[in-house]
């Protein structure tokens, strides 16, 4: 009696934190809320198993085999998205448009407290963009830019599903050789290849802007950086596309000519892609590669 009491509670603590997370959004909750469904997932099951005499085996036996049921369910679940995602008509790397509305910051004050400490660092807003990534759902992003326009930061907001709204920063600064600092905070799934002038750093966990531009600040500060001289829209464009290109000619997404049978991505990228998902929703680390 004493499990199932605990599985209750676990299952009453797992409803509450997921109430919780349909208003913040957060990475970090979303994967407590996951470890905690697998363990109750494991538990209950070998509790039933147990208490109903459905199969005779040893109570940790039982969870172990639970354990590696919801693993190969969870491996399953998101191989089928990446195949969908691999045959559907939208793009890896969406064009970004000038948002119509301008900026717009959803009305929370904890995003708002964010821009207003943009605004006391002196960025100020350069660009408000969006692109669609289907169903007529876009991802929205703020450009802000300081005062010597040698730090860029993207602020991009993720619509959730329940109408939550997540908020991801990305930092970029150029230096006179041509390298590409970026410093984000993105949990979605990318698992391609960056150029090789790019020096990428992805914190999924960290959700402090201050911090980041502290850490930003840090990685930059013998480098010689030069100001930007595009605009936010043409540069990300022109990003979007280079890593379309890139990936293509090294693999990770077949040739456009077989896209249409195949799918845009390939079976090593879909592995990649795999991979790079788990990581991020269990483990909050992004897989690093070569």
């Amino acid at each position: 009696m004493e499990i199932a009491y605990l599985l209750l509670a676990a299952i009453a603590v797992s409803l509450v934190s997921a109430q919780i997370n349909l208003r913040l959004g957060s990475p970090v909750l979303a994967i407590f809320e996951r470890w905690l469904r697998w363990l109750i997932f494991a538990f209950g099951a070998a509790h039933i198993c147990q208490e109903f005499h459905l199969i005779d085996r040893p109570f940790w036996a039982l969870v172990t085999v639970f354990v590696l049921i919801w693993f190969l369910g969870d491996t399953l679940y998101n191989w089928l998205g990446i195949q969908a995602l691999s045959v559907s008509p939208l793009p890896l790397f969406p064009r970004y448009v000038p948002a119509p509305g301008g900026e717009e910051w959803p009305v929370q004050p904890r995003l708002l407290r964010v821009r207003e400490w943009l605004r006391g660092q002196g960025f100020r807003p350069v660009q408000a963009l969006r692109a669609e990534i289907g169903g007529g759902i876009h991802l929205r992003v703020a450009v802000y830019q300081d005062a010597a326009a040698k730090i860029r930061i993207h602020v991009t907001f993720l619509p959730q599903a329940g109408g939550a709204i997540a908020v991801c920063y990305s930092l970029i600064s150029l230096t006179t050789d041509g390298t590409r600092f970026v410093t984000d905070n993105f949990y979605i799934p990318f698992a391609g290849f960056y150029p090789e002038h790019w020096f990428v750093e992805r914190l999924p966990l960290r959700r402090s802007l201050p911090r980041m531009l502290a850490r930003h600040q840090a990685r930059i500060a013998r480098e010689e950086i030069m100001p930007f001289t595009s605009d936010p829209l043409t540069d990300l464009n022109a990003q979007q596309h280079e890593l379309d290109q890139l990936n293509t000619r090294l693999g990770f997404l077949n040739p456009p000519a077989e896209r249409e049978e195949f799918g845009k991505i390939s079976q090593a990228g879909r592995y990649r892609v795999w991979k790079e998902i788990w990581m991020l929703n269990y483990l909050g680390r992004s897989a690093r590669y070569q």
